[in-house]
Protein backbone atom coordinates (compact mmCIF):
# COMPACT_ATOMS: atom_id res chain seq x y z
CA UNK A 1 0.00 0.00 0.00
CA UNK A 2 1.67 3.62 -1.23
CA UNK A 3 0.53 6.49 0.91
CA UNK A 4 0.96 9.60 -0.07
CA UNK A 5 4.64 10.53 0.72
CA UNK A 6 5.32 7.26 -1.60
CA UNK A 7 6.12 4.85 1.03
CA UNK A 8 4.62 1.66 1.91
CA UNK A 9 4.44 2.71 5.79
CA UNK A 10 1.39 3.62 7.82
CA UNK A 11 2.55 5.88 10.75
CA UNK A 12 0.49 4.68 14.18
CA UNK A 13 -1.48 6.94 16.31
CA UNK A 14 -3.32 7.03 19.39
CA UNK A 15 -6.64 5.02 19.28
CA UNK A 16 -9.34 6.52 19.44
CA UNK A 17 -13.28 6.10 20.93
CA UNK A 18 -13.67 2.76 22.49
CA UNK A 19 -16.57 2.89 19.66
CA UNK A 20 -13.66 3.19 17.15
CA UNK A 21 -11.83 0.55 18.61
CA UNK A 22 -14.64 -1.68 18.17
CA UNK A 23 -15.15 -1.01 14.93
CA UNK A 24 -11.48 -1.12 14.02
CA UNK A 25 -11.79 -5.14 15.37
CA UNK A 26 -15.23 -5.73 13.58
CA UNK A 27 -13.06 -5.04 10.32
CA UNK A 28 -10.41 -7.16 11.24
CA UNK A 29 -13.01 -9.93 11.87
CA UNK A 30 -14.97 -9.27 8.59
CA UNK A 31 -11.78 -9.62 6.58
CA UNK A 32 -10.47 -12.79 8.45
CA UNK A 33 -13.82 -14.10 7.80
CA UNK A 34 -13.95 -13.08 4.13
CA UNK A 35 -10.32 -14.93 3.43
CA UNK A 36 -10.92 -18.31 1.92
CA UNK A 37 -7.39 -19.68 3.33
CA UNK A 38 -8.44 -18.86 6.82
CA UNK A 39 -11.29 -19.91 6.42
CA UNK A 40 -10.77 -23.56 4.93
CA UNK A 41 -8.37 -23.87 7.81
CA UNK A 42 -11.41 -23.20 10.09
CA UNK A 43 -13.32 -25.56 8.54
CA UNK A 44 -10.66 -28.42 7.57
CA UNK A 45 -9.23 -28.07 11.34
CA UNK A 46 -6.37 -27.87 10.11
CA UNK A 47 -4.97 -26.29 13.50
CA UNK A 48 -6.73 -28.89 15.47
CA UNK A 49 -9.33 -28.93 17.59
CA UNK A 50 -9.07 -25.40 19.19
CA UNK A 51 -8.69 -24.02 15.34
CA UNK A 52 -11.90 -21.17 15.81
CA UNK A 53 -9.70 -20.31 19.46
CA UNK A 54 -6.63 -19.68 16.71
CA UNK A 55 -8.47 -17.68 14.48
CA UNK A 56 -9.86 -15.54 17.32
CA UNK A 57 -6.07 -15.14 18.66
CA UNK A 58 -4.79 -14.06 14.86
CA UNK A 59 -7.67 -11.14 15.41
CA UNK A 60 -6.43 -10.25 18.68
CA UNK A 61 -2.51 -10.27 17.26
CA UNK A 62 -3.36 -7.78 14.72
CA UNK A 63 -5.10 -5.76 16.84
CA UNK A 64 -2.31 -5.22 19.31
CA UNK A 65 -0.03 -4.86 16.34
CA UNK A 66 -1.43 -2.26 14.96
CA UNK A 67 -1.40 -0.49 18.31
CA UNK A 68 1.79 -1.59 19.92
CA UNK A 69 4.27 0.08 17.81
CA UNK A 70 4.90 3.73 17.57
CA UNK A 71 6.90 2.99 14.67
CA UNK A 72 5.35 3.72 11.30
CA UNK A 73 3.73 0.65 10.28
CA UNK A 74 4.59 -1.61 6.88
CA UNK A 75 2.33 -3.74 4.86
CA UNK A 76 5.02 -6.38 4.87
CA UNK A 77 5.70 -6.82 8.16
CA UNK A 78 1.63 -7.49 8.52
CA UNK A 79 1.91 -9.99 5.39
CA UNK A 80 4.90 -11.56 7.97
CA UNK A 81 2.53 -11.85 10.70
CA UNK A 82 -0.29 -13.58 8.60
CA UNK A 83 1.99 -15.63 7.00
CA UNK A 84 3.62 -16.91 10.46
CA UNK A 85 0.66 -17.25 11.91
CA UNK A 86 -1.04 -19.88 8.87
CA UNK A 87 2.11 -21.73 9.32
CA UNK A 88 2.44 -21.92 12.66
CA UNK A 89 -1.08 -22.27 14.19
CA UNK A 90 -2.99 -24.13 10.97
CA UNK A 91 0.39 -25.68 9.79
CA UNK A 92 -0.67 -23.91 6.32
CA UNK A 93 1.46 -21.89 3.73
CA UNK A 94 -0.90 -19.64 1.69
CA UNK A 95 0.79 -19.26 -2.05
CA UNK A 96 -2.05 -17.78 -3.94
CA UNK A 97 -1.41 -13.99 -3.22
CA UNK A 98 -4.38 -13.54 -0.82
CA UNK A 99 -2.16 -12.67 2.38
CA UNK A 100 -0.61 -9.85 0.66
CA UNK A 101 -4.78 -9.06 -0.09
CA UNK A 102 -5.77 -9.43 3.01
CA UNK A 103 -3.19 -8.02 4.92
CA UNK A 104 -3.73 -4.42 2.07
CA UNK A 105 -7.14 -4.28 3.35
CA UNK A 106 -6.41 -4.63 6.86
CA UNK A 107 -3.97 -1.47 6.43
CA UNK A 108 -6.68 0.31 4.78
CA UNK A 109 -8.86 -0.93 7.41
CA UNK A 110 -6.17 0.74 9.76
CA UNK A 111 -6.04 3.68 7.76
CA UNK A 112 -9.61 4.62 8.06
CA UNK A 113 -10.05 3.91 11.49
CA UNK A 114 -6.81 6.40 12.35
CA UNK A 115 -8.70 9.40 10.20
CA UNK A 116 -12.66 8.59 11.59
CA UNK A 117 -13.89 6.94 8.43
CA UNK A 118 -15.53 4.11 9.61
Amino acid sequence: METTDGTNRVTHQNPKTTEAVSRLKEGIAFHLSRWNGLQMALQNQWGGRDSLQKSHQLAADILSWFFQSKAPLYVEDLETLLDESMLLSFNTEIEDGSIEEVAERLMITHEEYIHGDH
